[in-house]
């Protein structure tokens, strides 16, 4: 896909899809996918299958035992966990390692876990969901890579992603969000991920979301994986909310939420 012709204007490089995640792509819009070949195909990218397999190992997805292949992983995780953390692993080899932009990687980790797992449990599009939340700050790291030092100054200055996106424009002309949008699109993420990352600064400010009907479920993951990540202890208030604004029912909602949250702590904590 092309990038939006006015932030090619702003000379900002937007990274292009590695090509064993153009491949996995394919694969996974299959009817049916082989998951011979997916675990195939991850195993022959040698860096990449020992980032897949070292993510499946640790604390967050609390397996009992050490998985010791692709297609292991596969089968305890399920497929599309295994190809979260793939696009996880190939988005983060797109730009160069830097100590500011390890929170970002570990938060895209376990907010696209959340959001998959919640969208599993609500009937919602589980595969979007979870690429939305592993892209969701992914403009952050186009921005550092184009400019390191003057964005490592604006990281520091900034209290919230508000303030972080305020800055971006007076720098550079554009915002994360809408950099992340971009880099989505590029990547062929569906149009629910992709509005999901271009409106998430917005959602978390004000619980506003999209106004197209077929954009805001995502986008309404998103906030409710903000929450349970950064305020678990709002999480009543915030379903009434989300749940209302994205027309969804209130009771599921919440116990996808907490189910959720459990579930991600348990693994955390080695239960």
């Amino acid at each position: 896909m092309s990038v939006n012709p006015e932030l090619r204007k702003l000379d900002i490089d937007i990274p292009s899809q590695p090509q064993s995640l153009v491949q996995l792509s394919l694969l996974l819009a299959e009817d049916v996918v082989n998951l011979q070949a997916v675990a195939t195909l991850i195993e022959t990218d040698m860096a990449l299958a020992a980032a897949v397999m070292k993510a499946v190992n640790s604390s967050l997805y609390g397996l009992k035992g050490r998985v010791q292949s692709v297609h292991q992983a596969i089968s305890y995780l399920g497929m599309r966990e295994v190809a979260g953390i793939t696009f996880e692993m190939g988005l983060r080899a797109a730009f160069p390692p830097a100590p500011e932009l390890e929170p970002l990687w570990e938060r895209a980790g376990k907010r696209g876990l959340l959001m998959g797992r919640l969208a599993s449990r609500l009937s919602l599009d589980a595969w979007a969901a979870h690429s939305a939340g592993l892209f969701e700050e992914c403009g952050k790291a186009v921005l550092f890579r184009h400019a390191t030092d003057h964005y490592r100054a604006m990281l520091r200055a900034a209290g919230s992603d508000t303030e972080l996106a305020t800055l971006e424009h007076a720098g550079f002309g554009v915002s994360h969000d809408a950099l992340g949008a971009a880099l989505c699109e590029s990547w062929g993420l569906g149009p629910a991920a992709v509005a999901s990352v271009r409106h998430h600064v917005e959602a978390q400010a004000h619980f506003r979301l999209p106004e197209a009907e077929g954009r805001r479920s995502i986008c309404a993951l998103s906030l409710l994986a903000h929450v349970l990540m950064h305020d678990p202890d709002a999480l009543d208030a915030a379903v009434m909310a989300i749940a209302q604004a994205a027309d969804l029912d209130e009771v599921l909602v919440m116990r996808a939420a907490c189910q959720t949250h459990e579930e991600l702590e348990a693994a955390a904590q080695g239960c």
